[in-house]
């Protein structure tokens, strides 16, 4: 089961047992309280604000500050440079309960069946299967011989010009 919580202006999806960060509570480490919740889902989706009052318990772990962000600004060729920063006030919770029930007992893991495990042993790989053949490649074709083609022609050069002093 699963509920959408809103604590400090933000949404969370969350399940009994999760703890997740969010922004700094006003309450003390070890209290619980009682967050909006917008919808519960699971078995059946509930909506309805006057069924869902109360319907998640959270708890305060921790109190906490969380990474230190640099912010930077620069403009070149001005000689303006700032540097700001902060660290976040976060709250550590933990979900308690989710509809009213506590925290749901699991399920026993399931063995595996003992015929299942006799019909194979560890030992036998099984075996891969042989790769097709790959196809034989075409022959090449052997290159046209040079003599067939016809000859290139002379490249054509401008006439040079003669001297106009000659007299015309």
């Amino acid at each position: 089961m699963y509920a959408v919580i809103k604590i400090g202006g933000k949404q969370y999806r969350v399940e009994e047992g999760q703890k997740l960060l969010v922004d700094r509570q006003p309450h003390a480490a070890g209290d619980a309280f009682m967050p909006d919740v917008l919808m519960t889902g699971g078995d059946e989706v509930v909506t309805d604000r006057s069924k869902l009052e109360g319907a998640v318990s959270v708890q305060v772990v921790e109190h906490l500050r969380g990474e230190k962000i640099r912010v930077f600004k620069f403009k070149p060729k001005r000689g303006y440079r700032k540097a700001r920063g902060h660290r976040s006030e976060l709250t550590r919770i933990s979900v308690e309960s989710i509809g009213g029930s506590s925290r749901p007992k699991r399920a026993p893991a399931r063995k595996a069946d003992p015929e299942k495990a006799e019909a194979r042993p560890a030992d036998e790989k099984p075996k891969a299967q042989p790769k097709a053949a790959a196809k034989p490649r075409a022959a090449a074709k052997p290159k046209a011989a040079a003599a067939e083609k016809p000859a290139a022609k002379p490249r054509r050069t401008r006439a040079k010009k003669e001297d106009a002093a000659d007299g015309a």
